[in-house]
């Protein structure tokens, strides 16, 4: 295990005990975006905060790695991205068929590589004061039992036995963690994402700077992509959970049709998201949960950064709310403020995002010919990726767009 406090050979409790672990008042657990930004929201406001993480950083996840503008207004205030290609250019495809490129002048979005980008964010938790402990997994929480010592505390056990005290804790340790499990979480939507990474020489490289592909797929509701990154592709796939053989398959047709196939992968990874269900809780007692421990991704696309960076830091400031609860009744007051706030934005967003992928699994073509040959459509595309307007509001300004979605709820 590592800590910032190299070799903490003594602690004190709140009474000043020596020899004991602190009681934090927010433990963070997970070290991805979304637990990056709540231990950042919660230092800030000046909390005794710990960031849990099992992994040693930088490590590698499997991601596209799109900044798009949502994701770049939740950062940390004076955060630096550290991009490694701005995309001005989008080429669409209808499985390998029909392609045309759309350009910008404007920068559309960024591309970062997340090992990179995840340990930015830890950094600046610990800038803000945040401890961060890596190497360290989390088996369980406990809110009750003799682990417990009152009412206001969490018991967070690690997995080598120890226990520490929270008086909150935010699970952000992934769509499968240990967090997400006790709160209960329900999932609506599981998808496959395959994703290779392939160094190409500084020719290919060239071809594709600045340049993203994004590929309407053969399987209901599926994707591709291509995003550079200077001297490396990141090519990948996503559908809908069941259907790995032809998910595969899709890869390889993929990266064949590319010219790809010659080039040997550095990393060939795989992952499943998770989308919750509407009625899917958000809390237990002083536990709440945020990014994929959530379930919060953009159900078409399966966007979760901004997600991840928006729900983390929402967490952040309501866990330090939760943390000065007096009792369960305000504790839990606390947790149902959050996931109004979650709801009433990100869960918005959601909404409207199912209804699109459901429209996309049934015509993806009206996808590709409105983006491409549209040009409201594709201006829409463009300010969303800005993040001067959302999904749902683009649905809510726009009349056409209303009576597509309209239509196709009434089947």
């Amino acid at each position: 295990m590592s800590s910032d406090s190299a070799a903490r050979e003594e602690g004190r409790d709140e009474s000043g005990t020596p020899g004991t672990e602190p009681v934090w008042d927010v433990v963070v657990v997970g070290g991805g975006p979304a637990g990056a930004s709540a231990a950042h929201a919660a230092a800030a406001a000046g909390r005794r905060v710990l960031l849990l993480e099992r992994s040693e950083l930088p490590r590698y996840k499997t991601c596209g790695g799109g900044i798009i503008g949502p994701s770049r207004d939740a950062l940390p205030p004076g955060f630096r991205l550290p991009l490694r290609d701005r995309i001005h250019a989008v080429t669409f495809s209808h499985n390998g068929r029909m392609v045309r490129t759309r350009r910008s002048r404007r920068m559309l979005f960024g591309l970062v590589n997340r090992p990179e980008f995840d340990a930015g964010l830890v950094d600046a938790a610990r800038a803000a004061g945040a401890e961060v402990r890596t190497g360290v997994a989390v088996s369980r929480v406990e809110q009750h039992g003799p682990s417990v010592p009152d009412r206001r505390t969490v018991a967070v056990v690690l997995g080598d036995g120890r226990t520490l005290l929270a008086r909150a804790v935010v699970g952000a340790d992934g769509s499968a963690g240990r967090i997400g499990a006790h709160v209960g979480v329900k999932l609506a939507q599981v998808d496959l994402g395959l994703e290779a990474e392939i160094p190409v020489p500084a020719s290919v490289a060239e071809d594709w700077a600045g340049r993203v592909l994004i590929d309407w797929g053969p399987i209901p509701g599926s994707y591709g992509w291509v995003f550079p990154k200077g001297d490396t592709l990141t090519v990948g796939v996503i559908s809908a959970r069941g259907e790995g053989s032809a998910t595969k398959r899709y890869l390889d047709d993929f990266i064949g049709r590319l010219g790809l196939a010659g080039f040997e992968p550095s990393i060939s990874s795989g992952h499943l998201t998770r989308c919750r269900s509407e009625d899917s809780p958000l809390s237990r007692g002083r536990v709440i949960v945020c990014g994929d421990a959530a379930g919060l991704l953009e159900p078409w696309t399966r966007e979760g950064i901004s997600f991840a960076l928006r729900s983390g830091r929402l967490a952040g400031e309501w866990a330090v709310r939760i943390a000065e609860a007096q009792d369960a009744v305000d504790a839990r007051r606390q947790a149902l403020n959050y996931a109004f706030a979650i709801k009433a934005g990100l869960g918005v967003e959601m909404g409207v995002g199912r209804r699109l992928l459901a429209l996309f699994e049934r015509r993806p073509g009206l996808f590709h010919a409105a983006i491409t040959g549209f040009p409201p459509a594709w201006r829409a595309f463009a300010q969303i990726t800005r993040g001067t307007t959302s999904l749902a509001e683009v649905v809510r300004v726009h009349p056409l767009a209303r009576r597509v979605l309209s239509r196709m709820d009434r089947g």
